[in-house]
């Protein structure tokens, strides 16, 4: 893209905000676009209404479960509206809840209206406020019923399954899977009267949370299953990107990575995962709070820098596909806490982020687990963000929406400026050619 080229021309950043402010001097402005589109990819970027996009945003896995009862929707209207003050403009959130309490999924094929219409709504509101979705439709844990939930139905009819990571290869549960992907995607909203998977609030499908399967550590169990279900979800949605879910881990296929994992494995890899068709960007989790939870605050700072700079490195070298921070945080449970530790860890995230964004690299943005508003005090877990409670976190998540949202429209208006100079560069063909042979003056 011309624009994409004109920035890497510019030798600092610096330089690069001394041109926004001759251009805006001159008047030559584009509205950043609204979230009125499609998000797609181009390379390394995500784009949307055909300008680059990065977005700062958040995990609010909460949203589908509290809309179900709709004397609470007004919690995620709340939640929306204050993102939003935040300029956080990207949601992550849960399309399944399999048995149980309250399910989205009583039983393979059979669902629950009520709570089908609280997706509905979680859709809708966030399509009020200009929030984008990233809808994950299984969980590894079971947490919401999980995979384990899974596999016990495939008992029930009957299936011998020893371990939950037969959700990967058993063909009866790997077909519950797949009908509930088919449901979700081409549910028709039932306030907006749009099918889902024709839905540009929805951003992305995520294949599963944080999907492992330790009982194959090769790892050719999940690039299997990531292969089969990705291939089969783009069947039913061409419209929406879709990414697997993945902590970032490396695996046996890139054993020289290994080094930078945490001291374990989960049987994916970062690289392999990723290269698969029908996967559009990578994700990466960053929990070194939780895998090194003896370590000092220092050095689990030095291996998030570390674990950021070398996913940074190989989306943009390896990969050459987007990559988003998909869940980040740092619990108040931990020992030592401090709201101090939190914006330290926050920054760096950040940080790594923007560095890689100004520069025209892979990284297009971060989420932050979890949001939560007020009167939520049971849905607590150490790593909850309340605005209005926290004002020193508050203010450095705004710092890098503001700093995302300044280089969106830096990319806008060197288009613009493209563009001028292309309808320029025609306006005097025309000219030429129309006084061609004519004695012109000067």
């Amino acid at each position: 893209m011309l624009f994409l080229i004109e920035l890497g021309k510019m030798k600092s950043w610096g330089l690069a905000l001394l041109v926004l402010m001759l251009i805006q001097k001159q008047g030559i402005f584009q509205q950043v676009g609204a979230a009125d589109g499609f998000v797609k990819t181009s390379g390394l970027h995500f784009v949307l209404n055909g300008l680059p996009y990065h977005a700062n945003g958040f995990n609010a896995y909460w949203l589908m479960y509290v809309a179900s009862d709709p004397s609470q929707r007004s919690k995620v209207s709340s939640a929306f509206s204050e993102a939003v003050s935040h300029s956080l403009t990207i949601a992550r959130t849960w399309a399944f809840s399999d048995g149980g309490y309250r399910p989205l999924q009583y039983s393979p094929g059979s669902y629950n209206e009520q709570v089908f219409q609280g997706l509905d709504f979680v859709i809708s509101e966030a399509g009020k406020y200009g929030i984008k979705l990233v809808l994950s439709l299984a969980n590894n844990y079971e947490n919401f019923g999980g995979k384990k939930q899974y596999v016990d139905w495939g008992r029930s009819q009957g299936q011998y399954l020893t371990s939950d990571d037969d959700f990967f290869r058993n063909s009866v549960v790997k077909g519950f899977y797949k009908n509930h992907v088919k449901t979700v995607l081409t549910r028709r909203n039932s306030i907006t009267g749009v099918v889902y998977k024709d839905d540009p609030t929805i951003m992305a499908w995520e294949l599963m949370n944080e999907p492992r399967c330790t009982s194959d550590p090769s790892g050719r169990t999940i690039q299997a299953w990531i292969t089969e279900m990705a291939a089969y979800l783009k069947s039913i949605d061409g419209n929406h990107l879709l990414e697997a879910g993945l902590e970032g881990f490396y695996g046996q296929a890139s054993q020289k990575k290994q080094q930078y994992n945490p001291n374990f494995q989960v049987g994916t890899d970062f690289i392999e995962n990723n290269q698969i068709p029908g996967i559009d960007f990578a994700t990466v989790h960053s929990y070194p709070d939780q895998w090194f939870s003896s370590s000092s605050d220092e050095a689990q700072l030095s291996f998030l820098n570390e674990w950021l700079n070398n996913h940074i490195q190989d989306a943009q070298n390896i990969l050459r596909i987007p990559l988003l921070f998909t869940e980040f945080g740092k619990s108040s449970k931990t020992s030592g806490y401090s709201t101090y530790q939190r914006d330290l860890v926050f920054n760096t995230v950040y940080s790594a982020i923007y560095s890689s964004a100004r520069s025209g690299g892979p990284a297009v943005g971060g989420l932050f687990w979890q949001l939560l508003t007020e009167g939520m005090d049971s849905f607590r877990d150490g790593y909850e963000i309340v605005l209005s409670e926290s004002p020193s976190t508050a203010n450095v998540i705004s710092q890098e929406s503001h700093k995302l949202f300044v280089l969106r429209k830096m990319y806008a208006r060197l288009r613009n400026i493209q563009k001028w100079k292309r309808a320029r560069a025609i306006r005097r063909a025309q000219w030429l050619n129309r006084n061609k042979g004519k004695n012109t003056g000067n």
